[in-house]
């Protein structure tokens, strides 16, 4: 028996609750999975975990040898690191997950010059909108828009996305140029419903001008849970959008998009990246992390510098 990899398949099991979904993260069979477990208890002569035909307990023995086998991983991986190449020049697989409109505008097309600096890190790059549970899909990372509402990560706040209302010209003739948010209401205009992944309903936006707060709901024909369908939508003349200004830029410049309500005032979108506070933070993640901070402050800088502290 490996012990680390043994403790490693421990350590899997009770972060995602499941002998099957372990395997799956650790890419290898439930059988071996469950070998390995067995011959880890049977080696330290307690019971780790209490299994169940539907859910897998950790005991009060295994609680304690988790955060201590938790411990040692890291530290070998630290040990890795810097008795290797790898200290100068991170490596591995990376997972991470990153809004679809993010993914294509700023990411990935900065991505050559990130694999340039770093040619040893494989990144699986979810991209997507949706919640994602990172200790049971095993993510490294997540960069998501809005309050984080799961106190329970580690954050760090990489960007603030400046937010501005905006139509198709094709719809603004049908249904006219709206001088107050309120008439956003009426039943003649329409705007693009966007689904929050914490709730899967639209939320509301908050407009301000000087001592003037109204927050609109507006009623829409589409609601989708996709930056980049969201804007789609809003170029086929659907309806009325609250979108960040890096989305939207080029089409304001070509004219597919017109601003509104320009004398309006909108909170500034917060840009987190976020991860499990148990995951060790490896050199290929502080890399990949540093190098978002770095790419946001050329896009999107963070309006509050108080804001950055991890916590």
């Amino acid at each position: 028996m490996d012990r680390f990899d043994a403790m490693q398949a421990f350590v899997r099991v009770v972060e995602t609750g499941s002998f099957t979904k372990a395997a799956e993260t650790l890419r290898i069979s439930k059988t071996s999975v469950t070998q390995q477990v067995q011959q880890l208890e049977a080696r330290l002569r307690v019971r780790l975990l209490n299994r169940t035909t539907r859910r897998v307990n950790v005991t009060a023995d295994g609680a304690a040898f988790y955060e201590r086998a938790l411990r040692l991983l890291a530290d070998l991986d630290d040990a890795e690191t810097s008795l290797s190449a790898a200290a100068a020049l991170p490596r591995g697989r990376l997972r991470v997950d990153v809004p679809s409109p993010l993914a294509r505008m700023i990411l990935i097309p900065a991505l050559p010059a990130f694999h340039a600096r770093y040619p040893d890190i494989q990144l699986d790059m979810g991209v997507s909108d949706r919640r994602v549970d990172l200790i049971g899909e095993n993510v490294d990372c997540v960069v998501r828009g809005g309050e984080l509402t799961d106190q329970s990560l580690i954050a760090r706040r990489v960007g603030d996305l400046s937010l501005g209302v905006y139509a198709a010209p094709r719809y603004l003739a049908r249904a006219g140029v709206p001088g107050h948010p309120s008439e956003l209401e009426n039943s003649h205009h329409r705007v693009v419903g966007f689904l929050w992944g914490r709730t899967g309903k639209p939320t509301p936006y908050v407009m301000q001008r000087q001592h003037e707060r109204i927050r609109v709901h507006g009623r829409y024909v589409l609601a989708v849970d996709d930056g980049n369908a969201c804007l789609a939508a809003g170029l086929a003349g659907l309806g009325v959008l609250w979108l960040p200004h890096y989305m939207v830029k080029t089409h304001l410049a070509n004219g597919e998009l017109v601003p509104l309500l320009e004398d309006w005032h909108l909170d500034a979108m917060p840009l987190y990246l976020a991860f499990p506070p148990n995951r060790h933070v490896s050199a290929k993640l502080r890399v990949f992390i540093d190098w978002v901070v770095e790419l946001m402050a050329q896009h999107a800088p963070v309006l509050d510098r108080r804001a950055t502290v991890e916590g």
